[in-house]
């Protein structure tokens, strides 16, 4: 009975300390994972509160620019995808949803330039400073997201934990980049109110 009592016991020895072995990288993997879903919530949260200011932007220059009808559209077209895809796109869905709306809300915000007094309207104004200060935190959120992000896929595409990774059914993460039409902005040409 003792003889078969020792190798259990240095059985379950081993075990115990692969057991530990493994525990330690894979729960920082899980931590550095959360890192990352956390910061893309805060992406969602700076994008779901600039869907939530367009309607009344748009309301606004509505009032004083009514036959615009085009940029309206594309603003409520580019918001629909954006919503669509901070529901429950990637990464990439969201940086290229998010780059149609910038170039959407730049058409929108241009318009107050053939309209001084939209210019000058208290709500406007507000609606228009609200909108910087959120896409100013949609910046932020972003570069802290892709810092995650490369934190993460450090740990993630480094030997030996890229196998153990593999194993465990982690993989690299999606950066969120910028679309690469956001690299142009649109060009107004406000003599003809043509965008060219």
């Amino acid at each position: 009975m003792r003889k078969l009592l020792i190798p259990i016991i240095a059985i379950i020895a081993v075990l115990a300390i692969l057991g530990t072995m493994v525990m330690g990288p894979y729960n920082r993997l899980v931590s550095l994972e959360q890192d990352v879903n956390k910061e893309e919530s805060n992406i969602d949260t700076q994008l779901q509160r600039r869907l939530d200011l367009i309607p009344n932007l748009v309301e606004t220059v509505k009032g004083y620019a009514k036959h615009e009808s085009d940029v309206f559209k594309s603003v409520a077209d580019a918001r629909s995808k954006l919503a669509g895809a901070t529901a429950d796109g990637t990464a990439a869905q969201k940086a290229e949803a998010n780059a149609e709306m910038t170039s959407a809300l730049g058409r929108l915000i241009a318009i107050s330039e053939n309209y001084p007094e939209l210019k000058a309207d208290a709500q406007f104004t507000g609606l228009r400073d609200e909108l910087a200060g959120t896409e100013n935190r949609i910046a932020v959120a972003r570069r802290d997201y892709n810092d995650k992000v490369t934190e993460y896929n450090k740990v993630v595409k480094s030997f030996p934990m890229n196998l153990f990774a593999g194993i465990v059914g982690k993989h690299e993460k999606e950066y969120f980049k910028a679309d690469s039409a956001a690299k142009d902005a649109p060009k107004v040409d406000f003599n003809n109110g043509d965008e060219k």
